[in-house]
């Protein structure tokens, strides 16, 4: 089973594949969090709270009962009673005092996962690939009842958090914070691993040991963001990609939030995650509910490595959703870098019947096809064509592109509003804005109120009229600027800080209409690149924008840090135009496609203008993706080389479940003179079985020779080249 109630010790024990989570109720109804780690056979783990030791417990040792709250590893800690360590929940009652008291009230256990009211989170396919325990806490005086919620996962080292609050008493109650997880370690030698970044270099890999006080990462910008990734693992000093413990923690949330490692006075470690408490407030009257987000927990005793394909595994099968979740995406090509807003339905056409000669499959319209918009500083809101550069309009060009048996897609920035626009000229107050204050610009673009409904239908309105006057069968859902003086019109005083997560429900809502009104459509979430490539947006939408960053090189950074808890098969990935137009780069043709092929592939250039040399190798390209897609999307990613670490060279693996096929790709970044062939070991393969290399199938080697001893791999000339290696089970 795997949720289970020991009735003796009034302990809970969730078992999630190899491994298990264990808290239990003590005295006088306190919830403590006792295990996390490996599966351990034992029902009763209740010496590892040292209740026998100093200060005891408040029934045998009442006067230090303070002492008690700041020594017991709680599993939902409040603030306000003695507990000064970093607390998961926090109030204002009617009286304006922040203490809170939640203890243990009741409990029960079910079989499936239940859906967060409004918000993403991942789900069950069938009831017996999980079982939840919710346990009910309350504050009696505060009116307060906190259902926590866990749900371990049959197959998978995976258990999920999330807290639902509601108001049972007579009074309103401010809510000031409320964390969706707290993890006591009873150690301080962990190390924390961050995604960390900006613009076009997004999910820098950072590890540093922890230290005596707080280390945390978050993010205040209205979105998950460049800078700070809504993940973080906990490990052994020890530990790498293939040995040592690990702890993954990643929010399904696409706002505001933090993560935190507090090392104790004790030397042990309290983590937190959830929506950030700053500038957070929520009133809650009598009988409202309030939801926090899921947090989902992976542990690893196999490095970080299997931690990450843990992460992967869940996200395709129990967290993406809808048409497009077990299918290969179409190979398409985005006018973006090739035409920028310099474009005529003419030109597009042009780019699409090239394309369609080489095997593409879609076209994508980017930004400048609405309102009056040849440049960045106008149009946003105005979400219909622009008929001097759509001569004929969309639908012509939609059918004259359908029939050269290509599919077309289109983007839209639906958040933002223009200055000049016809929506801000009629509606200036639908901006998020603060009364008597100048808007700032970014972009120069606002952000929408999206908690207001009426805005969100107008916004929705002029889509599903664009989307039913033609054959759209693709959107890129952009956002390109963060939120300031975050402000509502429509909002009384006493909620204005509601809006930061309002707003992100608002999305949700819209985003959600969109997929049920369209499920033929693939959406692509984009957000300046990856600022959103978060699990929350994974939700709705089955692939992110990776990075602006389209340098083949650059992103071999950016993949591999955001594979560190995102699937590859969600990583926007495009062969782009040289030199870069990012670092002015120029790779060769050859390696921009394998290290776009390891996520959905596709083109972002010129096709009609780039040499012939890199148009005729097009066909073979999309080929090679073909054949190995299904390998990529499917199977197990292992990381070999890490560019973060040896900018010389990278290189990494996919292994098909069965293991009986294997894709091996290596990028030389610098050649270097005077030097043998690089020995590399192999990963994941069956030790006990024999593979071909599919170029040289009659050298036969077994797994264990593969992995232990390695391949060599040579032959390249020059910087930026690359191979592939596709090893067959005999």
């Amino acid at each position: 089973m795997s949720v289970t109630y020991n009735e003796s010790a009034r302990s809970f024990k969730l078992t999630a594949k190899d491994t298990c989570y264990v808290l239990q109720v003590v005295s006088e109804g306190y919830l403590a969090h006792t295990y996390f780690g490996k599966a351990l056979p034992d029902d009763d783990l209740t010496y590892l709270l040292r209740l026998d030791e100093n200060p005891f417990t408040p029934e045998t040792n009442d006067r230090d009962r303070a002492s008690f709250m700041d020594t017991l590893p709680f599993e939902y800690p409040t603030y306000g009673l003695g507990d000064y360590r970093e607390h998961a929940f926090a109030i204002r009652d009617k009286n304006g005092a922040a203490a809170c008291d939640l203890r243990y009230k009741s409990h029960r256990i079910y079989d499936g996962k239940p859906a967060l009211d409004g918000l993403p989170a991942t789900f069950t396919n069938t009831p017996d690939e999980a079982q939840t325990l919710e346990i009910v806490m309350e504050d009696k005086p505060a009116g307060l009842e906190v259902t926590l919620i866990y749900t371990a996962f049959t197959d998978l080292d995976v258990i999920t958090r999330s807290a639902v609050v509601k108001n049972v008493g007579g009074d309103d109650v401010k809510l000031t914070r409320v964390y969706s997880a707290c993890v006591e370690f009873d150690t301080e030698k962990l190390d924390m691993i961050t995604l960390w970044g900006s613009w076009a270099r997004e999910r820098v890999i950072e590890r540093s040991p922890l230290h005596h006080g707080k280390q945390s990462v978050d993010s205040m910008r209205g979105e998950s963001s460049h800078q700070n990734n809504p993940f973080t693992a906990l490990c052994e000093h020890k530990a790498d990609e293939d040995s040592g413990e690990c702890f993954g923690f990643n929010f399904v949330y696409s706002g505001n939030f933090i993560s935190q490692a507090e090392v104790t006075q004790h030397k042990k470690t309290r983590y937190v995650m959830g929506i950030n408490s700053a500038d957070f407030e929520w009133l809650l009257e009598p009988g409202e509910v309030f939801t926090a987000p899921e947090v989902v927990m992976v542990h690893s005793d196999s490095g970080l490595g299997k931690m990450s394909r843990t992460f992967h595994d869940l996200y395709r099968n129990n967290l993406i959703r809808g048409e497009w979740k077990d299918k290969r995406r179409p190979i398409l090509i985005n006018n973006w870098e090739a035409t920028y807003f310099n474009f005529t339905a003419e030109k597009i056409y042009q780019i699409a019947e090239q394309a369609s000669k080489l095997g593409i499959e879609m076209m994508v319209l980017d930004d400048g096809w609405f309102g009056h918009r040849d440049s960045d500083n106008s149009s946003l809101g105005d979400w219909f064509v622009y008929e001097k550069k759509m001569e004929g309009g969309l639908k012509a060009l939609v059918d004259r592109v359908n029939a050269l048996g290509m599919k077309f897609g289109l983007w839209f920035e639906p958040e933002m509003v223009s200055p000049d626009s016809e929506l801000y000229r009629a509606h200036p107050d639908w901006a998020i804005q603060v009364k008597g204050r100048p808007l700032t610009l970014c972009r120069e673009q606002y952000v929408l109120d999206y908690s207001r409904k009426e805005v969100r239908d107008y916004v929705y309105g002029m889509m599903r009229k664009i989307l039913d006057s033609a054959n759209i069968e693709y959107i890129k859902w952009d956002m390109n600027r963060q939120l300031t003086e975050v402000a509502s019109n429509a909002l009384p005083e006493n909620r204005q800080r509601e809006l930061w997560h309002r707003y992100v429900l608002g999305v949700y809502d819209l985003m959600n209409r969109l997929t049920t009104d369209y499920p033929h459509i693939l959406l692509e979430n984009c957000s300046g690149g990856g600022a959103r490539f978060d699990a929350g947006m994974l939700y709705y939408s089955p692939q992110i924008w990776c990075s602006d960053d389209t340098d083949a090189i650059e992103r071999l950074k950016i993949q591999h840090g955001t594979s560190m808890c995102y699937p590859c098969s969600a990583m926007g990935a495009h062969v782009s135009d040289c030199p870069n137009h990012s670092v002015g780069r120029s790779t060769p043709f050859e390696t921009r496609g394998h290290v776009a092929m390891v996520g959905t592939f596709g083109y972002e250039l010129d096709v009609t203008r780039i040499s012939q040399e890199d148009r005729d190798a097009i066909p073979a390209q999309i080929a090679e993706f073909n054949k190995y897609n299904t390998l990529v999307r499917t199977g197990d990613h292992y990381r070999i080389g890490n560019m973060f670490e040896d900018n010389l060279w990278d290189a990494w693996m996919f292994v098909s479940k069965d293991r009986s096929e294997a894709l091996f790709e290596f990028v030389q970044v610098i050649g270097r003179a005077n030097e043998r062939s690089r020995r590399i070991k192999l990963k994941g393969l069956d030790p006990e079985a024999y593979y071909f290399e599919e170029s040289k199938p009659e050298v036969k080697l077994s797994g264990a020779a593969l992995m232990e001893c390695g391949i060599n791999v040579g032959g390249l000339w020059g910087d930026y080249k690359s191979k592939i290696l596709h090893f067959v089970r005999v």
